[in-house]
């Protein structure tokens, strides 16, 4: 009786496998292989040390367990380089799907294909400990009278003027690290960004920085919301939807973002 249900649980498991290669058969780049593609380089804690081959960092658990639940195994996943800028351009794509934090947004959809959600993240305040000394505790007035910077473009910038609403202009930069550069030289007292890059970029960008506060993900009405990029109209999409939704349904998902994206700690909550 063992024997007979080892084999018929074994069944079920090859089923599942089956239909899930079913699913993303023909679809794919190189048949029977899944390219995934991050930054050059992918940082902390998205990606441990650049190396997300080793399944380290949270994109990266998120990347392998949606290629498991596709059928895929880890030995027929391969990995490639895109920058940010290039990935979200319309056009044919050197992978099939594609992980560096990109926010969902209606403007980037008319280019590009987003799968599900697979993070909502809070924003942080990213400072330094000399701004975070001067304002105290991170009231309304307080962050009003901020001089913020942000990415001209970016979620973040719209969300300064919604929720904090500044009393002076924002001032807007090319890219991240002109953003980070300006808080360093002083040129800014504070930016906006999702909670995990902010704690990165404080003890490890930024001399002396510090987060202010976070907002909680609810806080705003279109809180970020990060999705797997594939190139407009990918036949994949539905086979990463359905892989999400049942990474979701199985709670291995929010095991994944509670190793790997914990709440921090020490970071007052802005209500």
């Amino acid at each position: 009786m063992k024997t007979i249900l080892t084999a018929f649980c074994a069944t079920l498991v090859a089923t599942a496998a089956t239909a899930a290669n079913d699913c993303a058969a023909g679809k794919t780049l190189e048949d029977g292989v899944l390219t995934i593609a991050t930054g050059n380089p992918a940082y902390f804690p998205w990606v441990i040390d650049d190396a997300p081959e080793t399944k380290q960092g949270f994109e990266a658990a998120v990347a392998y367990a949606v290629a498991n639940e596709m059928g895929f195994t880890d030995e027929n996943v391969t990995w490639v380089r895109t920058s940010f800028d290039e990935a979200i351009q319309p056009g044919a794509k050197n992978f099939d799907i594609n992980m560096q934090q990109f926010s969902i947004t209606p403007e980037r959809e008319e280019m590009i294909d987003f799968s599900l959600p697979y993070y909502t993240s809070a924003m942080a305040i990213l400072t330094t400990g000399k701004v975070v000394e001067a304002v105290g505790a991170p009231t309304p007035d307080a962050l009003k009278g901020l001089l913020w910077g942000a990415m001209a473009g970016t979620t973040g910038a719209t969300m300064i003027d919604d929720a904090i609403a500044p009393q002076k202009d924002v001032l807007l930069y090319n890219d991240n690290t002109d953003v980070t550069a300006a808080i360093q030289a002083g040129q800014i007292d504070a930016a906006l960004f999702d909670l995990p890059t902010a704690l990165f970029l404080s003890a490890v960008t930024v001399e002396g920085g510090a987060l202010l506060g976070q907002f909680p993900a609810e806080r705003s009405q279109n809180p970020d919301q990060f999705g797997i990029l594939m190139e407009d109209g990918n036949p994949l999409k539905d086979c990463v939807d359905a892989a999400l939704d049942a990474l979701t349904a199985s709670g291995k998902l929010a095991e994944i973002e509670a190793e790997w994206l914990a709440a921090a700690t020490g970071v007052p909550v802005i209500e």
